[in-house]
């Protein structure tokens, strides 16, 4: 071979690696690109999820033009009619609400009555022979006063060489503070369920008050409030770990570390039954072994969760145990994933997300009807499984031909969701079990909201006393309870209660009680 052969031969290889390393290059310049575009839709963008009809329509649109995605996808025009339709109306009727201004009837009423001049000054030449109201509505800011509890002392007129007799003092939490239980209520409920941090209670009730209550006073109270709390919260836990089926979630929290002045990273376990209680509980980890504080070693039934690989490790642990434990799959968490490859891949993420539109539309038509177990069964097998089972074959071909890089994050989607995909079927076959794990997520949010105002836990102890407030005010919350009236209540009362009375007291059982009294004075 020539030296000429040789130099084109050795130009053509190079050529070869050049196009293979440019293509290699473009790939990771695009998947770079999805991820940049992908974290500036986290930070800077809608954090909602929802898809309109002027999406769906627009991805029939390009499904008409040509672009189809094959032929296990080629009904999709058919498929989201329905649900274009349903968002339609959704949105008509969202814009005809009429926003007004509603108070109960049973306000307090200050009346101000205005007479004219004239009559004041005669008003013997005047007779009344009706009257116009008007209305406005007042508000009168929360105050402070001291409460003084005096026991008088008293000595008997005929025996007076004995003794002096005075009333016991009564049992209450004043005797390890000042704050009274109204008191406590409040701070508890504006740091836990307005997210008001106590540097900035502290100014409030100095400038606006006088009253000068030290952050340090006031977490000291908080601590104290957390252990009188103590028992409802284990008896919350109780009743959900009872019911055999629970929602499990976690959200990460910073903590400060003693000494070197930083921040750690823990996090709040969340567990709850819909329609139920919820139970918050701390750890400085996201470890396996925190779901085994949690969840009751005699627990059997059902946990719904995402994909986090600390759930499989745990329900391997409980196998090898001879526990039962049946992992139950999120939709939400899979529906996400292809929602934020929408941009990317709008074909294939939009295909995905009208079928998941299927399903979540058989839970509205059931919540609707307020279908039970049986129902909801019967219907998810007639109609959701057949859906289930059309989005699982689409996904195991798209995954098969390899046309998707594992690494996008429709990729990845795809990934997330094969992997859950015996857990997502589980709902399927158990009407008792809801589609996804949104209720727990939904009551994870107040924190979310908190720590933007209070940044991190004052130390790793702080973190359990504040998962038992948060606790309270959560299932408060489920119940329709206000927390500032059941607080007050109990805080008043646990003094002088026993454990056997524990159960009476419960968000679950306070609010029985009082929707029995109201019933009764009726």
């Amino acid at each position: 071979m020539s030296d000429t052969d040789k130099t084109e031969n050795n130009l053509h290889s190079e050529l070869e690696r050049l196009k293979a390393e440019n293509e290699l290059l473009r790939r990771e310049n695009a998947l770079l690109k999805e991820k940049v575009d992908l974290l500036i839709r986290r930070i800077f963008g809608v954090k909602s999820e929802k898809l309109d009809a002027a999406q769906l329509e627009l991805l029939l649109e390009q499904a008409q033009a040509g672009t189809s995605l094959g032929k296990a996808e080629a009904s999709v025009e058919a498929e989201a009619a329905p649900i274009v339709e349903l968002l339609k109306a959704r949105r008509r009727d969202k814009h005809q609400r009429e926003a007004r201004e509603r108070w109960p009837e049973e306000l307090p009423v200050i009346e101000e009555i205005l007479e004219p001049e004239e009559v004041k000054a005669n008003p013997e030449e005047f007779r009344c022979i009706g009257e116009e109201v008007s209305e406005q509505l007042d508000y009168q800011p929360a105050k402070f006063f001291r409460r003084q509890i005096i026991r008088r002392k008293f000595v008997s007129r005929r025996e007076p060489e004995l003794a002096p007799v005075i009333a016991p003092a009564p049992e209450s939490l004043q005797q390890r503070c000042i704050a009274a239980p109204g008191l406590l209520a409040q701070i508890i409920v504006s740091k836990y369920c307005d997210h008001l941090p106590l540097y900035r209670q502290e100014q409030i009730y100095w400038n606006r008050h006088q009253i000068w209550l030290p952050r340090a006073s006031q977490a000291r109270w908080m601590g104290l409030a957390a252990d009188w709390l103590n028992p409802i919260y284990q008896e919350i836990k109780s009743g959900i770990m009872a019911g055999g089926y629970v929602q499990v979630d976690e959200t990460p929290i910073k903590y400060l570390e003693p000494g070197n002045g930083k921040t750690a990273q823990g996090y709040l376990w969340v567990a709850s039954q819909p329609a139920g209680d919820v139970l918050f509980e701390w750890h400085t980890t996201r470890a396996t072994r925190c779901l085994e504080k949690l969840i009751p070693i005699d627990f059997d039934g059902t946990l719904q969760c995402d994909g986090y690989s600390s759930y499989d490790r745990f329900a391997g642990n409980r196998a090898r145990e001879g526990k039962t434990l049946i992992l139950a799959g999120c939709w939400a968490h899979v529906r996400r994933g292809f929602f934020e490859a929408l941009d990317q891949a709008p074909q294939e993420a939009g295909w995905v997300l009208l079928q998941i539109g299927h399903l979540y539309t058989v839970e509205r038509e059931l919540r609707h009807q307020r279908a039970g177990p049986r129902l909801r069964e019967a219907r998810r097998s007639s109609q959701s499984r057949l859906v289930y089972a059309r989005i699982g074959r689409v996904l195991e071909l798209w995954q098969k031909t390899r046309r998707i890089l594992p690494q996008s994050s429709l990729g990845q989607a795809i990934s997330y969701a094969l992997g859950q995909w015996e857990s997502l079927a589980v709902y399927l076959q158990d009407g008792t079990i809801e589609i996804d794990n949104n209720l727990v997520e939904n009551a994870i949010r107040p924190t979310a909201l908190g720590k933007k105002n209070w940044l991190f836990f004052g130390d790793a102890q702080a973190g359990q006393r504040s998962a038992v407030l948060y606790t309270i005010i959560e299932s408060c919350r489920r119940r329709g309870v206000e927390a500032y009236a059941y607080l007050r209540d109990v805080l008043t009362r646990l003094p002088t209660m026993t454990n056997w009375q524990i159960k009476d007291i419960t968000p679950q059982a306070w609010a029985k009680s009082r929707k029995a009294a109201r019933l009764k004075a009726v």
